[in-house]
């Protein structure tokens, strides 16, 4: 091999190896870039799973959460408890009748010639819209309110009566005892009044006149009377008060 050739393979190897270094200098760059890009990402948030929410990260707000931020302007007042009672809390969507709205009569249940005793009372609604009466009336055979109080005959009824508009509701009444022994004390009335009571047993205003049927000027009374408070019948008013 002459020299010239030699020259010539020495400067193919050299050629060859700066190619090579070259190569693994661009590859080590190439690494090192690769890592140095990864670093950042390692501290960014984890990508959320398909299907699932990442955590809010606005600003809490005001809002309960609970789809409406005010209550309902559309409540009622007939729900159910105390809240739907009106007038005198009676229990009902209507209110208590007043003694106003009311017409009132007598009717005698005696047979011509016997003392008069017994006596149904009678109201009318005489609006179009019905309203309750409470247990029984305070009802006063003599005229004032100082003047004694009829007795309930037994317990009154607590439930309430709805008297519709224009209809009736009836109280049975028994004014006076048995006289026969000429000793019992007693007065003469030309008319009954009563007074209503709210749901919870108050007096309401105004008072109920029952003027006495034609033909009886005045009745005897005495402590002897007792009332049969508001029934939705005639029947159901009197039957207890016919038997005294």
């Amino acid at each position: 091999m002459n020299s010239t050739t030699s020259r010539a393979r020495s400067g193919r190897r050299g050629l060859r190896g700066a190619v090579l270094g070259a190569a693994v200098a661009a590859a080590l760059l190439t690494t090192t870039a690769c890592q140095g890009d990864d670093a950042p990402a390692a501290a960014s948030p984890t990508t959320t799973a398909p299907g699932t929410t990442a955590p809010s990260t606005t600003a809490p707000t005001n809002d309960s959460g609970t789809g409406s931020a005010e209550p309902s302007a559309t409540a009622t007042a007939t729900g159910n408890g105390d809240s739907g009672e009106t007038g005198g809390g009676n229990g009902t969507e209507y209110a208590d009748c007043e003694a106003a709205g009311l017409g009132t009569h007598v009717e005698l249940q005696d047979e011509p010639g016997e003392t008069p005793r017994h006596f149904l009372l009678t109201v009318t609604n005489r609006s179009k819209t019905p309203c309750v009466l409470n247990e029984a009336p305070i009802v006063r055979l003599t005229a004032g309110n100082s003047a004694p109080i009829v007795e309930t005959l037994g317990e009154p009824d607590d439930e309430p009566v709805v008297v519709e508009g224009g209809g009736k509701a009836y109280a049975g009444l028994y004014v006076f005892g048995n006289d026969e022994g000429g000793e019992a004390e007693y007065d003469q009335s030309d008319r009954f009044t009563a007074t209503l009571v709210a749901g919870e047993g108050t007096e309401l205003s105004g008072t109920l006149v029952f003027d006495l049927p034609e033909g009886l000027g005045t009745v005897s009374v005495d402590d002897a009377a007792r009332l049969n408070g508001w029934a939705g019948t005639e029947g159901l008013a009197m039957r207890p008060i016919t038997r005294l």
